[in-house]
């Protein structure tokens, strides 16, 4: 189970991968557009924070599938990681990850929205497909569905592809997903700051302490060796 992060804010990756078990980053052009600063530099510095070992995966711009397979070498060449190329899936989008797949190039197929668009995007050659849970909800469909719809058609037919979950509101919707069998979630810095606060852990913590220091003062248990 991936937990990755959808940001391109150095600060808070640089924090959640100091604290946090995470296994990458993703980001798009609109994240990206957030910072203003070249682009370039940006997924750089991320490679360089989270290391060569864990996921950075980083979508193109072109709608032309020759043009898509240039960004493609062009990112996978600048950056020294584990990257993966993320496209959209529309007609050209498909047709570069067939190209891509020859290239050895690692695909994520994002903007997902059908069981069948992802089913196509595994068969074209992709690692990863990202359906987009809450993008799904907002058109009155049903998000989790469509992750728990991918699962079982991977499963049924032996598909190595796996489901990067994305689009949250809430954690809710993360834990519905993770029931339903997905591979990996990418969320958002306020949706991945609740996948582990809970106010009543840290009342607990202070309690732990008050009770303590009631009878032995301030200071941690190392003090009395």
């Amino acid at each position: 189970m991936n937990i990755l992060l959808d940001s391109a804010k150095v600060d808070f990756i640089t924090s959640a991968n100091e604290y946090y078990p995470i296994d990458g980053i993703t980001t798009n052009p609109t994240i990206l557009a957030k910072e203003k600063r070249p682009y370039i530099e940006i997924l750089q510095e991320i490679v360089s924070i989270i290391g060569s070992e864990k996921m950075l995966h980083v979508q193109v711009l072109s709608t032309n599938a020759k043009e898509i397979v240039k960004e493609a070498e062009y990112v996978s060449q600048i950056l020294n990681g584990n990257i993966y190329i993320k496209i959209p899936v529309v007609p050209e989008g498909f047709k570069a990850m067939m190209t891509l797949q020859k290239l050895n190039i690692k695909v994520t197929a994002t903007a997902v929205f059908t069981p069948q668009q992802a089913l196509m995007a595994a068969k074209a050659g992709a690692s990863f497909v990202a359906p987009y849970v809450n993008r799904i909800d907002n058109i009155s469909g049903d998000g989790v569905k469509v992750v728990a719809d991918i699962v079982k058609i991977f499963d049924t037919y032996h598909i190595k592809t796996q489901v990067l979950a994305a689009s949250f509101k809430n954690v809710e919707q993360v834990q519905k997903v993770c029931l339903a069998g997905t591979h990996g979630v990418t969320v958002s810095e306020d949706v991945f700051i609740n996948l582990y606060h809970h106010p009543l852990t840290e009342w607990s913590v202070n309690t732990f302490i008050e009770d303590w220091e009631s009878v032995y003062g301030k200071g941690a248990i190392l003090g009395e060796v």
